[in-house]
């Protein structure tokens, strides 16, 4: 694991030489796919070096992080041909990835805490230095403060549990069950918020929609992961906690998450709909999860992923109707059959992604999530039916309103999409389908 940190920390200088950006990316790709040919699944940790290791979890979301840094890059062309200091910019991206890839290796719970805080930092720069409206710096007010206030508890817990086992290793502390409720409130909320459960989840939109669009798609893809990942991780020494409170969360998660989906349905800002809906299908990974059982952390699994790559295809979207029109607002975004006939198809495709139809790994993740939720409590079927159909009914409306309709009269007549375009939405669809035929990796890595 140490050989790809070395990689990644010796393109930092790369950054700061003269047109080196899509240098750096096609460097990124080739990690990814160096990171491929790993190809290990198994539930313990292996490729050990120093305080890193990988196993089935860790692996998936540190190739997402990857993939999605590289696509990141580029998304964000504009940042390099306007030169809206660019290098500053792949720099903050690297440290980023950086980070991100400490969070996911590292075996030690002390250490995953301290770069799950780090990777805060060059997101917020990201959203404060390339975001578009003044209100950004709000966003990055909320985005740090609600994070860094539910995660001091956690650093208090971890500090109570390392007195208790004298050690912070994953695998050393997979025996041991706490049955104290501070310990798992603090252990636990921190992830919550990152998550975000509803009810914290504020910083979330306003983040999303003031962030550049690789800030979107970052938050979107990696960022909402870490909480379910934290989940995963934490819950092998919480279970007895877990069976005696996980229902609060729970039901919070279903609740939450069909009032979520209402306000999807009254959004007219095309950024904001997206969050609302990754706000929604987070809480149906955060219910899965909290079951306890094997097909909800599988499932809550699969979802990420699945989740990571769709929700970030759609920012991209988003804001390639954002460049071409300069504006969000799906007053203006009608009608774009007419004026891009053929980013029709990839919205057609990232919607019915969003909204788990088949071939996508989301329906997957969705029907296990699901098995899992019903098998934990039958009155739960009320909520998700909803939460199911809602989530058809707001990405129907997102798909519709922004593609029917009469063309504003104030676009010209036509406009192709770029070669880059096509294949930055092709590399988020074609993963996304493809992955379900390697379903196992997925499913069955307990």
């Amino acid at each position: 694991m140490l050989k790809f940190l070395f990689m990644l920390v010796l393109l930092i200088p790369v950054c700061l030489l003269n047109n080196m950006f899509w240098m750096v990316q096609n460097m990124l790709f080739l990690l990814s796919f160096m990171f491929i040919m790993l190809n290990f699944y198994s539930n313990y940790w292996m490729n050990l070096s120093y305080f890193m290791g990988c196993d089935m979890i860790s692996y998936g979301m540190i190739l997402l992080s990857l993939w999605i840094c590289s696509l990141m890059l580029m998304a964000s062309e504009s940042t390099y041909k306007y030169n809206n200091y660019s290098k500053l910019f792949l720099l903050n991206i690297l440290f980023l990835l950086l980070f991100l890839y400490l969070t996911f290796s590292s075996m030690n719970l002390f250490l995953f805490y301290l770069f799950f805080e780090s990777s805060l930092i060059p997101t917020m720069f990201l959203i404060l230095g390339w975001g578009y409206q003044p209100e950004r710096l709000q966003a990055g007010v909320y985005l740090l403060f609600y994070t860094l206030l539910a995660s001091l508890p956690m650093l208090v817990a971890i500090f109570y549990l390392y007195n208790k086992l004298n050690t912070m290793n994953f695998y050393l502390m997979l025996g041991m069950n706490f049955n104290y409720q501070l310990i798992y409130i603090g252990m636990i909320i921190a992830f919550l918020v990152k998550m975000p459960m509803f009810l914290t989840h504020l910083w979330l939109p306003k983040a999303h929609v003031e962030a550049p669009v690789s800030g979107s798609m970052i938050l979107a893809g990696i960022m909402l992961k870490l909480g379910g990942y934290g989940l995963l991780r934490v819950f092998s020494f919480l279970q007895l906690s877990g069976l005696k409170f996980n229902y609060i969360w729970v039901s919070i998660s279903l609740v939450g998450g069909v009032l979520v989906s209402f306000m999807c349905l009254r959004q007219t800002d095309l950024k904001a709909l997206i969050a609302y809906s990754s706000v929604a299908h987070m809480g149906i990974v955060l219910s899965g999860l909290m079951t306890l059982t094997y097909w909800g952390f599988s499932g809550s699994y699969t979802l990420m992923i699945a989740h990571g790559l769709c929700s970030s295809g759609l920012f991209c979207l988003a804001n390639i109707s954002y460049e071409r029109l300069g504006s969000r607002s799906l007053l203006i975004n009608k009608g774009l059959l007419n004026f891009m006939p053929s980013m029709t198809l990839w919205w057609f495709l990232l919607s019915s992604s969003n909204m788990a139809a088949p071939p996508t790994l989301n329906l997957l993740g969705e029907i296990s999530l699901l098995n899992s939720i019903v098998s934990w409590s039958w009155i739960s079927m009320i909520m998700l039916s909803l939460l199911s159909f809602f989530s058809a009914a707001y990405t129907l409306y997102l798909y519709s309103y922004s593609q029917h309709g009469k063309l504003y009269s104030g676009l010209y007549s036509i406009s192709g999409g770029l070669n880059r375009e096509y294949l930055l939405l092709f590399l988020h669809w074609f993963p996304l389908n493809l992955l379900i035929l390697k379903s196992d990796s997925c499913m069955l890595w307990l």
